[in-house]
């Protein structure tokens, strides 16, 4: 490989390209595949909203909480090694999910997958981001956000296919086939590790305290609902307590899982807080659009994963467009724009009642929605990846995902209770609650492009990193100041 990463277009890149695409797509497949599949699980299950809230959010609760971890592991042992051991282990919660014969099953099965999740998803950016040229990195960031777009927003369709054409127990086990080319591809991808990991320790404390406190708020927020019951609200204090712990944590510990030096970077920051309110938005309304298809309008599996179709075909088309554009321009514009855009297609969703048709009562919301999805997200996550220094690759990626997860962990968890959503009570009649949601998830939106507008610099571009810094000391990680190499002088890169 020549020094400063392969060239976009090369053989390299496409294998890179491909193995990323695969392994991360199969996470963000199951997580919007779940979606369309909950009806049909809460039937079969006899699950109420309590249960199927826990079947997204288990998954969510240990893939935010470990996802740090993972990154970490990637930088220290190898990124393409953790990644196929995240591979491997979250086939196996799948063919567990999908031979699931209870709630409670489903429930540890969708943890484990989490668990899985976090190993790969970071990695799988992570090999990427090493892999190809600084310079080209905002058109490879691009085509993997529209092609892991594609995975999830062509989840409902998927999933609804065969939730209808035979059980929602395949939407689980889809994954097990898939997981074949992923392993062929990363054979042709090279290894990168960040050398000035190896001599430390592992974050172990970091680790328990993140994920017991993601658990214990998650749990309390679905259990305590409307009601002030004093177990759920132990538990959610409890939780927020140990996340405070988890922050001392890491400012005090010689190797944190995550470094507070990342966040010193002003560009780094506000890209994450952009994460934060967008991704909330995404995570409360994605789960009650689809839902709401269903049990409110009487579409099919099916049909409402064919009404999602839209958002499928213009992140394909536009996602890599906007890593282009953003590369030339400079990423606030678009991390802007593309929110305020996407708060619109949620003000139109949220309008959709009952008898309304499609082309003129869901299909305006969801193609506007589409349109802003693909504007944000190929620069919001080249905007992260470019605000830190070469080394931190794996953890940067793995800060942001965590971010976006956490954003959804907390959507599903708190959006319903909020909005006041009833999901039994549901019909002809109306959606208790919908419109509430999804007006809430709009102004959500629309803090996030306020934070963009406010916190997001144009950058300037300078001399890229070369992909031999990988292999040499780093010199002034994550530095914050005006002159160092983050996304600030890294436009080039997003």
């Amino acid at each position: 490989m020549a020094a400063g990463g392969v060239a976009w277009g090369t053989a390299a890149a496409r294998w890179a390209l491909l193995a990323a695409v695969l392994g991360s797509g199969m996470a963000f497949l199951d997580g919007t595949i779940v979606n369309v599949a909950l009806p049909a699980i809460g039937e079969d299950l006899d699950a109420d909203l309590t249960g199927l809230q826990w079947v997204l959010d288990s998954y969510l609760v240990t893939l935010t909480a470990l996802v740090l971890l993972g990154g970490s592991l990637g930088d220290r042992f190898g990124r393409r090694r953790i990644f196929l051991v995240g591979v491997v282990i979250f086939v196996v919660a799948s063919a567990a999910c999908g031979a699931a014969p209870t709630t409670e099953a489903l429930v540890a099965a969708r943890a484990l997958q989490g668990v899985g999740g976090a190993l790969l998803v970071p990695g799988s950016l992570a090999l990427l981001s090493a892999t190809i040229r600084s310079t080209d990195r905002s058109r490879a960031v691009g085509a993997w956000s529209g092609l892991t777009g594609v995975a999830s927003a062509g989840g409902p369709l998927l999933g609804g296919y065969l939730v209808d054409a035979a059980s929602w127990r395949l939407a689980f086990l889809i994954n097990l086939p898939l997981a074949v080319p992923v392993f062929l591809a990363a054979r042709h991808v090279p290894e990168s590790v960040d050398p000035d990991a190896a001599g430390g320790h592992l974050d172990i404390p970091g680790a328990l305290t993140a994920a017991f406190g993601l658990a214990l708020l998650a749990g309390g927020l679905i259990e305590g609902g409307v009601g002030w019951e004093p177990l759920p609200v132990a538990a959610a204090v409890t939780g927020v307590a140990l996340l405070g712990l988890f922050v001392v944590i890491e400012r005090r510990s010689p190797d944190p899982m995550l470094p507070p030096a990342l966040f010193a970077d002003r560009q780094f920051t506000g890209a994450n807080l952009v994460t934060f309110a967008v991704y909330a938005g995404l995570g409360g309304a994605l789960f009650l659009v689809v839902v709401g298809l269903q049990v409110a309008l009487g579409y099919s599996a099916l049909s409402a994963g064919l009404a999602m179709l839209p958002i499928t075909l213009l992140m394909l088309a536009l996602s890599a467009r906007a890593g282009a554009l953003a590369q030339r321009i400079g990423p606030r514009l678009p991390m802007t724009i593309g929110p305020l855009v996407v708060a619109l297609g949620l003000s139109l969703l949220a309008g959709v009642s009952p008898g309304d048709g499609y082309v003129t009562g869901v299909l305006p919301g969801v193609l506007v929605f589409g349109l802003g999805l693909a504007a944000t997200v190929a620069p919001l996550t080249a905007t992260v990846l470019g605000a830190v220094d070469e080394h931190h690759l794996g953890v940067g990626s793995a800060a942001n995902n965590a971010v976006a997860r956490l954003a959804g962990l907390l959507a599903v968890a708190v959006l319903p209770v909020v909005a006041g959503v009833d999901i039994a009570g549901a019909g002809p009649e109306g959606f208790p609650g919908y419109a509430t949601a999804l007006r809430i998830a709009a102004a959500l939106c629309v803090v996030g492009a306020g934070v963009a507008a406010a916190t997001i610099r144009t950058a300037s571009p300078t001399e890229p990193t070369t992909q031999a810094s990988i292999l040499q000391p780093c010199q002034h990680p994550c530095r914050a100041d005006d002159d160092a190499p983050g996304l600030e002088g890294a436009a080039s890169r997003s």
